[in-house]
């Protein structure tokens, strides 16, 4: 099952919630992302379908391998253009709000390409 970007979202939200170490609920996705309960619902039962996400019996949400997989990819994808981004000049608000929209859509060959171009000038 391809995700899109929505879903990447998704998982990418789930898993920064649940770095936090507390347990992660639907409504926490919701109030993170700013999107309504019944938006939320919805999407999680087409994560839960595909195989990314599960619930135990008290609705805390967690991240099934493919799931923990896809959510700390999108993720690297986000902090690292962000970071990219602030080291051209760029403002936090504008690189946060770019990133978001570049991480979904740029190709795996690019975004290494990137990673090592920016880790030549960050000493690694």
């Amino acid at each position: 099952m391809h995700l899109q970007e929505s879903g990447e979202m998704y998982l990418e939200s789930i898993y920064v919630l649940s770095e936090k170490n507390k347990p992660v609920r639907s409504i926490d996705v919701g109030e993170y992302l700013g999107y309504s309960k019944p938006s939320v619902s919805r999407a999680v039962g087409i994560l839960k379908k595909g195989g990314y996400v599960v619930a135990d019996k008290d609705g805390y949400l967690s991240l099934t391998d493919s799931g923990l997989e896809i959510a700390k990819k999108i993720y690297e994808r986000h902090t690292t253009l962000t970071e990219f981004l602030i080291r051209l000049g760029v403002s936090r608000d504008a690189a946060v709000e770019d990133a978001c929209k570049m991480e979904h859509d740029i190709s795996d060959e690019t975004f290494e390409a990137l990673k090592r171009h920016a880790g030549k000038y960050a000493g690694k």
